[in-house]
């Protein structure tokens, strides 16, 4: 037994297991440096992947906002720019007039769809759910309208709602091809 145990802690055991150890550890070293290295290169990859998906959607994004304003860029009916312009500044009373604006132009489109009325109201009244399906959302666009008029200053929103209210309108234009 004893010579077992002079075996196992002599000098040359240890010399062994100390050179045994180190080559284990120069192995890992290795590994873990070939792991960072591929680490590397696959975000890399990725980096370069995400950047082509972003330029395609990008160019997606700009051939639809083309088709939408009618292929040159511009749209159809200049006082929506307006309108776009003025909900885009961070002014509240622009967004207050973009609102405005955009419920003058719901008044002239339903002078042209023939709705009889002399105000806006009256024509919503006399309006006709099977020629006009975007009606309940053009009162509820047309009451806020009322309410940015009546109450002046005093009438706050916030710029997520103004643009909530401007997509409503921009809804009802499209539906009749206004814009």
């Amino acid at each position: 037994m004893s010579t077992l145990l002079n075996i196992i802690f002599s000098e040359s055991t240890f010399k062994i297991l100390h050179g045994l150890y180190f080559g284990f550890a120069i192995f890992f070293l290795t590994l873990m440096a070939y792991c960072y290295i591929r680490m590397l290169e696959i975000r890399e990859k990725e980096s370069n992947h995400l950047q082509r998906e972003i330029n395609k959607y990008a160019q997606n994004q700009e051939e639809r906002e083309k088709k939408k304003w009618g292929g040159d860029g511009a749209p159809r009916n200049a006082r929506w720019t307006q309108v776009l312009e003025h909900l885009f500044s961070n002014n509240l009373n622009d967004w207050k007039l973009a609102i405005i604006e955009s419920d003058t132009m719901l008044d002239e489109l339903l002078a042209q769809l023939g709705f009889k009325g002399v105000s806006l109201g009256e024509k919503l009244k006399s309006a006709d759910r099977d020629k006009f399906r975007n009606l309940t959302i053009a009162w509820e666009v047309h009451t806020l309208r009322n309410r940015i008029a009546h109450e002046g200053l005093a009438f706050t929103m916030s710029h997520f709602e103004a643009k909530r209210v401007i997509a409503l309108y921009e809804q009802i234009f499209r539906e009749f091809g206004y814009i």
